[in-house]
């Protein structure tokens, strides 16, 4: 399969979240030139077998941290290599965004932004290291909507430390506000070399992040949200297309620091040190797959969908039948209510799609990834 999703890596903060294990460096004008030369290097040695793209998506590090003219030469670089009618994400964050910023994102063809907002209280920014305060977030919504963006995306974060249900519901009644198309719920990891790692900040409890979740889930659902991915949640067909390619198992090319790709049948990382990719280090080693890491891989992207994965799409791809290699693994997901094979699919149930770990523990524990 043929690539047709682009994603771009720009590493550059104005600050670094107290959560964030991204690769990421303090911006520093200097470095950006070089990054842009070894990033549109990165991006031509796979032309010209892909002349063009049906996504792409901009992410970071902060890609609104760059100046006003470096924003628009990584926009007009990339702006021909989007197909007609494709879809174009920018991940925002709200202390660096702009009218001007947005004037030029909507010049170049970027239909849709992605506001990194996080919470609407500012206690919690402060405790996550955001340099922003909600009133920035609305006032560059506002900015956006106002220059003609009608896809949004806002991202908030739950299960913080103290934090209690009233506090979610406050955050989503404040985003809901805002009139986003889609919110993105994460509940807040502990990743092994952030700020929260060192302070030994712990994760909130299972129980908790649950309750929270549901709420969410709840709250979402009745303004005529549709979870179609277990932290994504959109208004009708408003879905991002570029994530779908990662939850489909889909091939996409990615460039930049640390960046992941996934081509020729083959998933792969790029370096994340800096100084090594400016001297044209890109991709680290990765061994071609199995057809277990291949269907491993298939499994913990596609059943992160509420509608999981088509049986004719499995047997396509790895050449057997899934119910003659998964049935007895499945009768045990189906008969604890985790997992359906209906219509042709399979699909965690409403249950199973939080459960998600166990349902993954179970398929992987058939005797065929034993071979």
């Amino acid at each position: 399969m043929i690539p047709t999703s682009l994603y771009i890596h720009i590493p550059f903060c104005r600050a670094i979240c107290a959560y964030c294990d991204f690769p990421k460096l303090i911006y520093q004008k200097h470095w950006v030139e070089p990054y842009f030369s070894a990033l549109k290097k990165e991006f031509l040695s796979f032309s010209p077998n892909f002349a063009s793209f049906k996504t792409i998506y901009i992410g970071g590090g902060t890609p609104s941290s760059l100046s006003l003219t470096e924003w628009e030469s990584l926009l007009s670089f990339f702006a021909p290599y989007l197909k007609k009618d494709g879809e174009w994400s920018l991940e925002i964050n709200p202390e660096s965004f702009s009218e001007e910023k947005a004037f030029i994102a909507k010049k170049y063809g970027v239909n849709r932004l992605s506001f990194g907002i996080q919470s609407s209280q500012d206690k919690y920014l402060k405790l996550l290291g955001r340099k922003h305060r909600f009133i920035d977030a609305k006032s560059a919504v506002k900015i956006a909507q106002n220059v003609g963006f009608s896809n949004i995306s806002l991202d908030l974060m739950y299960a913080l430390p103290k934090e209690t249900p009233l506090d979610v519901e406050k955050d989503l009644h404040d985003f809901l506000s805002l009139k986003p198309q889609q919110i993105s719920a994460y509940s807040l990891i502990i990743e092994e070399g952030t700020t929260f790692a060192y302070k030994n900040i712990k994760e909130a409890e299972e129980e908790e992040a649950r309750l929270e979740y549901d709420l969410i889930l709840s709250l979402l659902e009745s303004h005529g949200f549709i979870r179609y991915e277990v932290s994504s949640f959109a208004l009708p067909s408003f879905e991002c297309k570029h994530n779908l390619v990662y939850w489909e198992d889909q091939p996409y090319i990615g460039i930049g620091l640390g960046a992941a790709g996934y081509v020729d049948g083959i998933h792969y990382k790029n370096t994340r040190s800096f100084s090594s990719y400016l001297n044209g280090v890109g991709r680290e080693y990765e061994p071609s797959p199995t057809i277990q890491d291949a269907i491993e891989t298939f499994f913990l992207t596609t059943l992160r969908l509420e509608k999981g994965f088509a049986l004719e799409e499995f047997e396509k791809r790895f050449s057997f039948s899934f119910l003659s290699v998964f049935l007895e693994e499945v009768r045990k997901l189906e008969t604890k209510k985790l997992l359906v094979v209906e219509y042709g699919r399979v699909h965690a149930t409403r249950e199973g799609i939080y459960l998600l770990d166990r349902i993954l523990r179970t398929l992987f524990c058939s005797p065929f990834f034993d071979n």
